[in-house]
Formats: structure tokens, sequence, C-alpha cells
């Protein structure tokens, strides 16, 4: 007999924002959405076959709880699958993350998502999704490996997201040495500069802070910005943070990531060298990736890195399966002016030092896949009534970063921005109306079509009316 420890709450769609979710498979990314979404309002439910496991995240969260085998349709019904408004299935297995999605489906849910990493599958998987009840299909390894190679695209950005269909970027950079916005104000720069771009955040020292006027950055500290591209770039050569062109590229780990981001990489004539410790592994990537020089090795030996010509690459990405070795091998490619290292990094627990290593450019898959899904989630709240078009999740989940749809009439429209009272750490960055990019000031006002983007430290903001006193 499964164990069975909930009642079955049920909201109409048209009632309540918040929804049903039930999350199938409580690994390490299932506990990062658990995580991510508790004390959002949302009814939850999680499934899993280990029994200590669901306990323990009940006792933590205020869900409900299900032991079993998460595809079998018995245990999807006393979850009550039947009437849930999305089922996020995330177990080890890519087979029994499909099959649970079908079974799910033909129960009744309105949404599945799937976690599928398998590269065999990727093409055949998204020609048939619709036809196997997969509303989205997540796969943390190809998204990291394309975030790193964004990363590796631009070597001045530290991160970058995107809105309004990519009209709005979010980019964060280093104060480097050098940089010329160390010793400026906001108010002073403002002076100098001609580019038009809006500061919307500065970590500095394991603070966030939502600067104002007279804020003045120092070395180090971690900016973020919102600017349309022409206006990033223009930006970033006034500020002395343009960099040249990477070109050579090592990465230490022929895993799913590593295999995802050489072929991204090679397509578009990148010099890869790709170290990978398991000889039968390095032997099928070096038949898959043709255009990739593959070496059969242990990446974190010094005396191979030297050998394989570490001094002389423009990049160097470290995606071995320990952070620790990543952070070592990380700190060794700094200490050789490495132009731009990348390095994986899975436990949450290791966040805080990263900045006092010298360690400025890191991904985490959980984190990528679990601030996918809440866009996803924010989505569906869409359609029933949340104004939330992009969310994006920043500085280890402490900033929010959302665009809103200004679809319905409102008050504070039409006003300038200066005479509206905001809350505190609210930050309006951009406004997007028709084709155009508005960076605002204290006379830019709000009208309705506009889609608004703001940042804050605040969480669970639903509507653009929630922004203000």
């Amino acid at each position: 007999m499964p164990y069975l420890i909930f009642e079955i709450i049920y909201f109409e769609p048209w009632e309540s924002l918040f929804m049903k979710i039930v999350i199938i498979g409580l690994g390490t990314i299932g506990k990062t959405i658990l995580k991510s979404l508790s004390g959002e309002g949302h009814t939850i439910t999680i499934i899993d076959d280990d029994k200590d496991t669901v306990e323990s995240l009940i006792e933590k969260y205020d869900v409900f709880g299900v032991v079993g085998n998460g595809a079998c349709l018995d245990i999807q019904m006393e979850a009550g699958i039947e009437d849930a408004d999305l089922a996020i299935v995330l177990t080890n297995s890519d087979e029994l993350n499909i099959f649970a999605c079908l079974v799910a489906k033909k129960a009744g849910v309105k949404n599945t998502i799937a976690r599928v990493r398998n590269p065999d599958y990727r093409q055949q998987i998204i020609a048939i999704k619709d036809e196997l009840g997969i509303s989205m299909i997540v796969n943390p390894e190809k998204e990291t490996a394309t975030e790193i190679f964004n990363l590796i695209n631009l070597p001045s950005i530290a991160q970058v997201e995107h809105f309004a269909k990519g009209k709005v970027l979010l980019v964060e950079i280093v104060a480097e040495k050098g940089c010329k916005l160390i010793g400026e104000t906001l108010i002073s720069l403002g002076k100098k500069l001609t580019s038009k771009v809006l500061v919307c955040a500065v970590q500095r020292d394991g603070e966030v802070i939502i600067p104002s006027g007279n804020f003045m950055f120092e070395e180090d500290d971690r900016v973020h910005l919102t600017a349309d591209a022409s206006s990033l770039n223009k930006f970033l050569d006034e500020v002395n943070l343009v960099k040249s062109p990477l070109k050579r590229v090592m990465i230490v780990g022929g895993g799913k990531i590593g295999y995802y981001l050489a072929e991204e990489l090679s397509k578009k004539k990148y010099n890869i060298k790709l170290i990978e410790s398991n000889k039968d592994t390095a032997e099928d990537l070096a038949e898959l990736l043709p255009r990739v020089t593959v070496i059969h090795g242990n990446g974190t030996q010094h005396d191979l890195l030297i050998e394989e010509g570490i001094e002389a690459m423009d990049a160097f990405v470290a995606l071995t399966d320990i952070d620790e070795e990543n952070m070592i091998v990380s700190m060794f490619a700094n200490k050789l002016n490495v132009k731009k290292t990348i390095t994986q990094i899975k436990s949450d627990d290791l966040y805080d030092m990263l900045d006092e290593l010298g360690i400025d450019n890191n991904v985490s898959p959980k984190n990528i896949v679990a601030n996918r899904i809440i866009s996803y989630i924010r989505a569906i709240a869409n359609k029933r009534g949340s104004n939330i078009l992009t969310l994006y999740r920043l500085v280890n989940n402490q900033v929010e970063a959302l665009e809103f749809s200004a679809r319905t009439n409102e008050k504070f429209y039409n006003k300038p921005l200066k005479t509206l009272r905001t809350k505190e750490n609210c930050l309006i960055a951009s406004i997007i109306r028709e084709n155009e990019v508005i960076i605002p000031n204290g006379n830019s006002h709000i009208q309705l079509g506009d889609n608004v983007i703001v940042v804050t430290t605040h969480k669970n903001f639903d509507d653009l009316t929630d922004i203000f006193e």
C-alpha cells in the first residue's frame, strides 16, 4: 500500500491565481523547484518513491505527499492528478518522465513538464511532445550549455537574460580594475555617459543594493543593468569593459553539458579542446564531435592542463561533477590569466565564497531549470489574471526581474514616474512600447499596452499594481 498523508483541495481555475501542482521526483532539481514554489500560495503535492524524502519535505514545506512510483496511475490519482493544473516530472529516468506525463495527461492534468536529458531523444521528443501529452520539455544540461555559450559569445558579460522577445537585455557585469564605473555615482555617470542604460541592482560583499542616485560604484561590484543591444555595446565601450572576442576554449568534463557546449561552439568555428577522464566517453565524444579536439585524461591535473595549453586559452570551462574540483581548476585558470573562466557549481552552500575566490562566472543547472519552470508557471497564471510575462531570479534568488503587461486601465497610467510612489527596493527598469525600448527617467510614464520590466527584492508580485504604495 502506498503511504498517503494528504487531503485534496481543489481550486476552480477562475477562483484564484494559485494553482494545484504535482511534483514527481524529488532529486536535486525537484527540491529546488519545490523550494522556489514554496510560499507562493500554490497547493503542492509531491510524489517520490523514497519515504524518508517525502516525510522530510512535508515537514519542511507546506505540502502534501504520496510515496510511490510517480508513473503509476493509482499513485497519481491518489495525488489528485485529475484536477491538477500542472504536473512537473523530474525523476532521473527520461523514459519514466515521458511515460508519467502521458499517464497524467490521460488522467486529466491540464499541463505537464518533463525533464528529458538524453541527447538521443532531443529531436524525436520535440516532434511528438504534443502526442505524448507534454506541454514543456526541460533539459538542464542543454540549457546550461546554452547559457555558457552566451557567456563565451559575450565576453564582457557575466550573465545575460532576455525580455520582450529579445528587445531588452538584463545583464550582469563586474566592475573590474580599470572600469570607468569605479568611483562614480549614478548621478555623475548620467552626466558623462551618452549610452542609455539603467542600473537595476548591485551585489557587493553578499549584499544586494537597489541603488539611488548617490550610490557610488566600487571595484568588484557586480552590476545588473538593462539596455537594448546597441545601447549595451556603447555603454561597455564608454566604461572600458569591451573585451576582444574569445576564440580558443578549453572544457574540462565531457558529460552532457560538455557535449552540448562543445557541439554549439563548434558550429561557430571556435577552437575547442575538451578533456574527459573516462576513456570510453572520450572516444564517443571524439566520434560525435569531429571539429573538437577531445583528450582522454584527468583535467584537474596541473601537468596535463599545461601540456594542453591552458595558458594560451581565451576561455576555460570547468564542468566536472565535483564542485570543489571545478573551483580549484578555475582558480588555476584565473592565475594563468585566462580571459574568461566559467565554473559549474551545484551546491548552494558554496556561492557565498565564490566572489572571495575570484570566481566571477558560474552556472547552476538546477537554478537555470528552476527559473524556466517558475517563468512557465507565471505564464499559466498570466492566462488566469496575472500580468507577468517573464520572470528571472537573480543573485542566488535574492532579486526578481519581472516583465509585466499593462493590459488593464490603472490610475497610475500616463503620470510621470517621479510623481508616483513605488515600494522600497522596487525599480522600473524598462518600458517597451510597441517596438520602442524606453529606459525610463522621472518624466517617463506607463500607458495601456506597454510591457514594463521591474527589478525588486520583494517576492511573489503578480501585477504591476503591486509595486506601488
